[in-house]
């Protein structure tokens, strides 16, 4: 099993890797919207941070040596489905491409330093 990490990403805020390969497979953390420049949630809304949480994802997939077109599974956390779900789903989809892995998209009372969304992976090699 191998740890990986990029500055390209936010740093892990508590005991955990942003993703660990084992075989064929990698498994990513959940990416919140924070931008890895300044380590702060910058974006307010759900269109900025779903940007900002795909742009991570995708750094930490090309750090490991894959991309969203090897993504098999997604796991989707929003804190408000009924207000957020058509606005992420479009940056979502934007960021996948023609990649359509399955999919949970579930909704959460709260999320790490108040976000609206958290994403995680799990990709080919």
């Amino acid at each position: 099993m191998d740890t990986i990490y990029t500055k390209n990403a936010p740093n892990a805020i508590g005991p955990y890797s942003q993703a660990v390969k084992i075989g064929d497979m990698l498994y990513t953390s959940g990416q919140i919207a924070i931008n890895p420049a300044t380590g702060n949630v910058e974006a307010t809304d759900i269109v900025g941070q779903s940007k900002q949480v795909m742009a991570n994802l995708k750094a930490v997939l090309e750090a490991a040596g894959t991309s969203f077109d090897k993504v098999v599974k997604t796991t989707c956390f929003l804190k408000d489905v009924a207000r957020d779900f058509g606005a992420f789903n479009e940056v979502y989809a934007e960021a996948m491409g023609d990649a359509k892995p399955a999919r949970s998209c579930v909704g959460v009372a709260d999320l790490p330093k108040g976000v609206l969304v958290e994403v995680e992976v799990i990709a080919a090699l």
